[in-house]
């Protein structure tokens, strides 16, 4: 098209038209390959239960034949080769007119009935043809020219073959096949449904697995800009009282930044680098606050080895320098604890408080985004509590699972 002129109407469609396409042809080729992924286990379920027919059939002709013979009556039953060959004509017909049901479906039910009721119909009355055919093959086999089924005599006129034994012998088969075809199609309608089931448990355990993902995810960028804030207005305190404190105090940030970007991207990291992180966060705490908070984090070496979610003490040791320092001048201590009941880790940090607070330590946004990581991350496997533990002090407790062997132990 020449620059200036508009684009035709049907230049304009032609796009959207092939987007379509595209999407009309993936949509398709999807819905393909699940029908081949599905083909497979239900051929292989269709063919184990006609195996068990046949031989069902075989061992019960040969059972009532044997029975039969004490009462000098012989030939009623075909032999039990002519019945495997009759089996063997019959499966491909019948796993032709299965498929075809599931094909169909039975929705709406006036259009489908019909072709499944034609379907199983079909398949029925084709069992005595077969057994003929079983009968005849193997007189050939054996060089005998005798059938013994009714339907594979002679007869002079067709009065003679509706008086005769070969139409309710031919009805019986086809009552017998039609329970039997009705057997099977249910056993493969209940794979079916299983196999749809499986896929959508499957569906649905990936996506709780992404939301949350995404919601774990969602929580840490909410803590990490949270943390940052802090920082940086306990920084701006000290530019005009101390600036080479403030200098210093720059300096350690950046360094905390860069493990809070690494802690951030990261679902679980070891405790001992969980306590290090807590303590190079303290002791920026204290450069603004050194005549009055005191620190006790335990060593990273001597930590228990165990894996938490990433900056799961952060909100903790930020909420009790925060409201412990609040509202009176006295001295403040903060302590981090990691300790092991049995199998659970128990993490906890003790802050003291001013005599005027009473013991009220605000709810602050640290405290919930802890109890819904742990309740996204573990359920009711973990808990966590806040509050009085003592004379004029606060406790925020943690009792998680104990990961030993990393992160996959979560699950």
């Amino acid at each position: 098209m020449l620059p200036g002129m508009s684009a035709s109407p049907l230049e304009r469609i032609t796009p959207t038209f092939l987007g379509v396409a595209r999407d009309g042809d993936a949509a398709g080729e999807r819905r393909a390959a699940r029908a081949r992924r599905n083909f497979w286990p239900q051929l292989a379920v269709l063919t184990g239960f006609w195996i068990y027919v046949a031989l069902s059939n075989v061992m019960y002709a040969n059972t009532m034949g044997e029975s039969l013979k004490q009462f000098s009556v012989t030939d009623f039953f075909a032999p039990w080769d002519a019945r495997l060959i009759q089996h063997l004509i019959l499966y491909p017909l019948f796993i032709l007119c299965a498929w075809t049901s599931l094909r169909v479906g039975w929705r709406p039910l006036w259009r489908t009935l019909p072709i499944q009721l034609s379907g199983a119909l079909g398949f029925a009355v084709l069992a005595a043809p077969a057994l003929v055919l079983g009968e005849m093959a193997m007189g050939e086999w054996h060089g005998t020219t005798g059938v013994t089924h009714p339907m594979g005599r002679s007869y002079e006129n067709w009065a003679e073959f509706f008086a005769g034994p070969a139409v309710p012998t031919w009805i019986a088969s086809a009552t017998s096949f039609m329970v039997t075809y009705g057997f099977g199609l249910a056993l493969i309608t209940s794979f079916g449904f299983y196999q749809r089931l499986r896929d959508s448990q499957l569906r649905s355990a990936a996506l709780e697995r992404a939301l949350g993902a995404a919601h774990l995810a969602a929580l840490r960028m909410q803590l990490s800009p949270h943390t940052l804030f802090n920082l940086l207005h306990t920084i701006r305190g000290q530019i005009t009282w101390d600036p080479p404190a403030a200098q210093a105090m720059v300096v350690q940030l950046g360094d905390l930044l860069r493990r809070l970007l690494t802690a951030g991207e990261q679902e679980f990291s070891r405790l001992g680098d969980e306590l290090q992180f807590v303590q190079l966060y303290l002791e920026l705490q204290q450069r603004r606050f050194a005549d009055r908070l005191s620190v006790a984090v335990p060593r990273r070496d001597a930590a228990p080895l165990a894996w938490v979610p990433s900056l799961i003490l952060q909100p903790l040791v930020e909420n009790a320098v925060l409201h412990g320092l609040g509202g009176h001048d006295g001295p403040v201590s903060v302590r981090v604890e990691a300790g092991i009941a049995g199998e659970t880790l128990v993490l906890r940090v003790v802050n003291d408080l001013a005599p005027s607070r009473g013991g009220v330590n605000g709810p602050g946004i640290g405290l919930a985004n802890v109890r819904e990581r742990l309740a996204v991350q573990f359920g009711e496997r973990a808990s966590f509590t806040a509050g009085p533990g003592g004379e004029r002090e606060w406790v925020a407790e943690i009792h998680m699972p104990l990961l030993r062997d990393g992160p996959e132990a979560a699950q």
